[in-house]
């Protein structure tokens, strides 16, 4: 270092500064890279993702060569400014103090700070391109890194500190995933993060918030006589369509429409004839989770289920189109039985059924409607009240003022509910 001049020495620091800024850089864009990202990039051949990712599978060899290089650098660098400030202001105690502050502002500024804030703002193109210099530096530094790891790992043994390594056995959870696709909103549009979110929220559903209650199943009789079959057949608005015997929870198959038009070319469409074309009924327990019906409903290749309680009781229907509404929202194809329970009223209240769905008002109306207990709005009623109301009762759950309007049969028929004005537009 002596024979060198001062003019060499400054480059050589500049270089060093340089050196180290890269480092830092380096370090913080592959820390920063999006894995998922990443493995995109991979199936897309961007040229050195493949690479960058073969160096993130060994994160400890790739950390460990970074952070020796980058000690290295600044290490020299700090000897080389010492020289310089003894060639310009001697060897005095303040000229070794200055020369160490000036070595901690330049590393601090100009090779800690500016290049990880640059680098973590562009993982991509400076984690990309710095992969083809850093895995020859793995190589390289390979003897010194073993020999670091190896002392790091028996002090990590000796403490009984277990750190693991491998990613990949590492299961995210479905709160990390939610957060995951919530965090995504500037790189997502706002009905595909919804959608994301619906899906992942299947694991927490359960089939009996999106069936259709047992007083609601359109089915037939089949002991019914043959002017009243064909008319219910005629009028259905279903593909699918439920068959009791006796009693409407007793059912003992499920009629595809279209295989009736061949009974109506015969002179007699009896029970006996009905019963030799339906299919078995299948029955789902209550409180399984949509998405694991979803599956059984994929592998069975069916599309419509039975929800039974412990007892084998009915409690209602569940079809492929209730999930997948819970993921995409609505289908505009609904049976007139379906719609208008929604009649918003001049004064900017609601006219309701007892009999929708919570879910369905939290999302169409923007409430805060509880859902750890009842399904409907006339089971919420019920259960807040602890009886049976008298139509013009009016109460209040969750914020929501609600007043009676139709009670028959022991049970809310009509409600009417008074949002805010700015929600269910």
């Amino acid at each position: 270092m002596e024979d060198l001049s001062l003019e060499t020495l400054l480059f050589i620091l500049l270089l060093l500064l340089l050196c180290g800024a890269w480092f830092s850089a380096s370090e913080t864009s592959m820390m920063a890279l999006n894995r998922y990202r990443l493995s995109h990039l991979v199936r897309k051949n961007v040229r050195g993702a493949r690479l960058t990712s073969s160096l993130l599978s060994k994160v400890d060899k790739l950390l460990g060569s970074i952070l020796f290089g980058n000690t290295l650098v600044n290490v020299t660098a700090a000897a080389i400014t010492n020289i310089v400030i003894q060639r310009l202001f001697g060897t005095s105690e303040l000229a070794l103090l200055l020369g160490t502050l000036l070595i901690t502002f330049l590393l601090l500024v100009f090779s800690e700070i500016m290049p990880k804030i640059i680098a973590a703002s562009y993982p991509e193109r400076v984690a990309l391109p710095s992969s083809y210099l850093l895995s020859p530096l793995i190589k390289l530094f390979h003897p010194v890194v073993v020999v670091a790891s190896g002392i790091v790992k028996g002090l990590f043994a000796l403490l009984h500190i277990k750190i693991q390594t491998d990613q990949s056995k590492q299961r995210m959870t479905l709160e990390e995933l939610r957060g995951l696709v919530l965090d995504a909103e500037h790189f997502l549009p706002r009905q595909h993060q919804k959608m994301l979110l619906n899906l992942v929220d299947l694991e927490r559903i359960t089939v009996n918030y999106v069936m259709i209650p047992r007083n609601q199943i359109e089915s037939i009789d089949i002991n019914a006589d043959q002017d009243t079959l064909r008319q219910q057949i005629i009028t259905c608005h279903h593909t699918l369509l439920p068959v009791y015997e006796d009693t409407p929870g007793n059912i003992i198959g499920i009629l595809h429409i279209k295989r009736v038009p061949a009974l109506f070319n015969e002179a007699e469409m009896d029970a006996t004839a009905l019963r030799d074309i339906l299919s078995e009924p299948y029955f789902i327990p209550t409180g399984t989770p949509l998405l694991q019906q979803l599956q059984q409903f994929q592998q069975r290749h069916a599309r419509m289920g039975l929800v039974v309680d412990e007892y084998g009781e009915l409690l209602g229907l569940v079809t492929l189109e209730n999930i997948l509404e819970e993921i995409v929202g609505e289908f505009t194809t609904q049976s007139p039985s379906q719609t208008g329970k929604f009649l918003r009223q001049e004064d900017g209240s609601i006219l309701l059924e007892g009999s929708s769905s919570l879910r369905e008002l939290n999302r169409k109306l923007g409430l805060n409607l509880p859902l750890d207990g009842a399904k409907t709005l006339n089971g919420l009623i019920l259960e807040h009240l602890e009886d049976i109301p008298e139509t013009g009762t009016s109460l209040k759950i969750a914020g929501c003022p609600i007043e009676i309007i139709q009670v028959q049969d022991r049970t809310v028929k009509v409600a009417r509910l008074f949002p805010r004005p700015a929600i269910g537009q």
